[in-house]
């Protein structure tokens, strides 16, 4: 679940609206789009109604959830299907993290956190975040911050085998192949 945001004309002016997208995968990897929404700026609150109305349409569980890093996104998700799980969009908060990093400093810095995230386990993604934090967190604390306080929804895919990771490790579903490598990483 994600929503993209547009300029569009209305009333004579240009205003921002974003389309809220849900897209469910099903167990035999098939996506379906389960609905497009279009709402002023993204909000928890509208996420919620959109939950609402995809619960009242018949969806009646939902086993993982991909998010972004929105305030009160996960509240939402779990008032209306209290037992999905939340995967934090690992595109995102790279995003997120690397505003931080010097230019000088992006590459070894992208280096060493692709081994947290591409760890073939929770334990040693913990590890790697640990050597990361040793290398990097005095200069840049708020980027390995936003990791460890994130960790829970961060982690969620570790569970899972590396088919199910590539599935759900983005909310970039749209522009995602079968392979699960997203086509265009910016929206």
């Amino acid at each position: 679940m994600d929503a993209v945001h547009y300029n569009v004309r209305q009333d004579n002016a240009i205003v921002k609206k974003a389309v809220y997208v849900a897209i469910g995968i099903k167990m035999n990897g098939n996506k379906e789009v389960l609905g497009m929404w279009v709402g002023g700026n993204e909000s928890a609150k509208y996420w919620l109604g959109v939950m609402n109305e995809i619960r009242n349409r018949g969806v009646e569980d939902i086993m993982i959830v991909s998010v972004d890093g929105l305030t009160g996104f996960v509240e939402a998700i779990g008032a209306v299907y209290p037992k999905a799980e939340i995967q934090r969009c690992i595109v995102h908060q790279v995003r997120y993290s690397t505003k931080f990093i010097s230019y000088k400093d992006i590459r070894p810095f992208m280096v060493d956190l692709k081994q947290v995230y591409q760890s073939p386990t929770e334990e040693l993604a913990l590890e790697k975040l640990e050597d990361l934090d040793e290398k990097w967190g005095k200069k840049y604390p708020s980027s390995i911050a936003s990791w460890r306080n994130n960790w829970p929804q961060l982690s969620t895919f570790f569970k899972y085998p590396p088919e199910i990771r590539k599935i759900i490790y983005t909310t970039n579903a749209i522009g995602q192949k079968k392979t699960g490598t997203a086509s265009n990483p910016k929206h």
